[in-house]
């Protein structure tokens, strides 16, 4: 079959993940996550990335909650994904259950916080979101969860990694393929599916942002 008819079939699940992968690969290749997988990021640096998630999936989170009985964005939303709880109960212990309160975003965390909530008139932009956080948690997400856990001695799933446990889904490949099939099955017209996948890329260059101001106030141990 020729490579033409091959882009013919290709899934639109398939589309976004070929479209982002350079930007997927990008933010994973940052100063930041370079330092935090190769063990060389202080557990300063770390509470402070798991701050920015914080915020970050509150916007997301918040607006889920009242994407739950829209038909398109709807059957995205689930509790077993919620990970606020987790992320508060982490910083808790990275930072004393006094600092949870007076937490303050940096600046790209709250641009990206606020391109989420801007999603909440727009089914598809909010799915592009949910896609781009929460699938890469149940991809290379479990990955980082294990290697800081044993960087900074946390127990596996245990307290400070909280964030990186999904209690609620043993097995994220089914999960996953579910995922997919239904984003293969939203009943976006052409146009609408690229506005979904400029949206997926706009999400990755916020994360990648964020990574970077982090890098900046956190420059790994030499």
């Amino acid at each position: 079959m020729s490579s033409h008819a091959d882009a013919e079939y290709r899934t639109f699940s398939q589309t976004l993940r070929e479209r982002s992968w350079p930007l997927h690969d990008e933010a994973n290749g940052t100063g930041f996550i370079s330092a935090l997988m190769g063990g060389r990021m202080s557990r300063d640096g770390y509470a402070a990335m798991v701050t920015q998630h914080l915020f970050v999936y509150e916007a997301l989170e918040s607006v889920a909650a009242g994407m739950r009985d829209d038909l398109i964005a709807g059957p995205f939303v689930t509790d077993d994904l919620t990970r606020v709880p987790a992320l508060r109960t982490d910083l808790a212990h990275l930072l004393g259950p006094d600092a949870l309160d007076s937490l303050e975003p940096l600046a790209s965390t709250r641009r990206y916080a606020e391109r989420i909530r801007e999603t909440a008139q727009w089914p598809g932009g909010f799915v592009a979101h949910h896609y781009t956080r929460y699938l890469g948690d149940l991809s290379g997400g479990l990955a980082v969860g294990t290697i800081v856990s044993r960087t900074y001695g946390f127990a596996p799933g245990g307290d400070g990694v909280r964030f990186y446990s999904f209690e609620r889904i043993p097995k994220p490949r089914p999960f996953k393929d579910a995922y997919r099939a239904r984003l293969d099955a939203a009943p976006w017209n052409p146009e609408e599916r690229e506005r979904v996948l400029d949206e997926v890329l706009t999400a990755y260059r916020l994360n990648i942002e964020v990574f970077a101001e982090l890098a900046r106030a956190y420059p790994a141990a030499r």
